[in-house]
């Protein structure tokens, strides 16, 4: 078993924009497990917008990063040691415990995954807490119902992705996209299934919406916030229903947002915005992984995966990529 391996600590407090000197590598030792706990060899790691307000000494939903302690966030790898009768090495796992090459848990916080029945990379992505906030933010918390006409902002991403063909799939009358490249746009419609999408880098976002949305919209998927949510507004119709998930726009804002400006709207039209957490939705987790999992066999619903190879050593590349929107579906590192 080894005895030391390397993590990524959050080396300073990103003020805007994170850079390369808000991170560092440390080479620890790797203790070996104690009664109940496992050690992992990870083998996939996942980089998440949520993780920059992690980076922020704020009071949030999740405690914040420390400077100088390692990052965390969801992982999957092979069990190399166990002291746990729940896991036998040669195991996989899915955990929290990403951001370095080792992780040493108790078996409790892990969730045994097979890799002969999906990609191991997808426990992290399509099957994971991606595709479960994707499912139940437009499912349950926007309240989905078939016939609605449906607008994703950031529709290539890792959820976006899932959100635009889950209301394909339940009948949605008409689904909307937007996405920051033509590339990321011809994405969306030719392979995805969705009715039409726009590069929001074309021009101001609540015109392009009215274009590809002449009668409005039903439900609105944000993910983006600032002028997609505003333009959102300006759309939805009578009893609209927005899912608010994340606001990518303004994660590395140094000033208040401009926008939105039009939230009188919400009165007269009885719009409902509603934020959510995929934690709050746990429960739907034997539902989402049988209706997901049937839909991926048959080939009705598609996934993208933009993998980072490297591990630690590339890993604050690839999230600094995914804030930049470099990525297409969900943005992973490899080890």
């Amino acid at each position: 078993m080894t005895t030391t391996a390397l993590e990524v600590r959050l080396a300073s407090r990103p003020k805007g924009w994170p850079a390369a000197e808000n991170f560092e590598i440390a080479e620890v030792e790797v203790p070996a497990p104690a009664e109940g706990q496992i050690l992992v060899r990870n083998l996939f790691m996942s980089v998440d917008p949520y993780m920059r307000g992690r980076m922020n000494d704020v009071k949030s939903y999740v405690p914040p990063y420390q400077v100088g302690a390692p990052l965390e966030g969801g992982a999957v790898g092979e069990v190399v040691a166990s002291n746990s009768p729940d896991f036998a090495v040669g195991d996989h796992a899915l955990h929290g415990l990403g951001w370095r090459e080792y992780a040493v848990l108790d078996a409790r916080f892990a969730a045994k995954v097979d890799g002969s029945v999906a990609p191991l990379s997808t426990y992290l992505g399509v099957l994971g807490m991606p595709g479960l906030t994707a499912y139940a933010g437009l499912l349950v918390t926007a309240e989905f119902k078939e016939g609605d006409a449906v607008f994703v902002s950031g529709a290539a991403g890792a959820v976006g992705q899932i959100v635009g063909q889950v209301a394909r799939l339940k009948g949605a009358s008409r689904v909307i996209g937007s996405a920051g490249s033509a590339e990321k746009v011809k994405y969306l419609t030719e392979e995805l299934g969705f009715d039409v999408a726009f590069n929001y880098k074309d021009g101001p976002v609540a015109e392009q919406l009215a274009a590809a949305a002449p009668d409005g919209i039903d439900v609105y998927f944000d993910n983006v916030g600032g002028d997609h949510l505003e333009a959102a507004i300006s759309s939805l119709n009578l009893n609209g229903r927005a899912t608010l998930c994340g606001a990518i726009s303004q994660y590395n804002a140094t000033e208040p947002p401009k926008a939105p400006r039009n939230l009188f709207q919400l009165i007269g039209k009885r719009l409902t915005l509603r934020g959510m957490l995929v934690a709050d939705h746990k429960d739907l987790q034997p539902q989402f992984v049988a209706e997901m999992g049937k839909w991926i066999a048959s080939g009705e619903l598609k996934y993208t995966e933009t993998v980072v190879e490297g591990g630690v050593h590339q890993a604050a590349d690839a999230f600094l990529g995914m804030l930049r929107g470099e990525n297409t579906g969900k943005m992973l590192v490899k080890f």
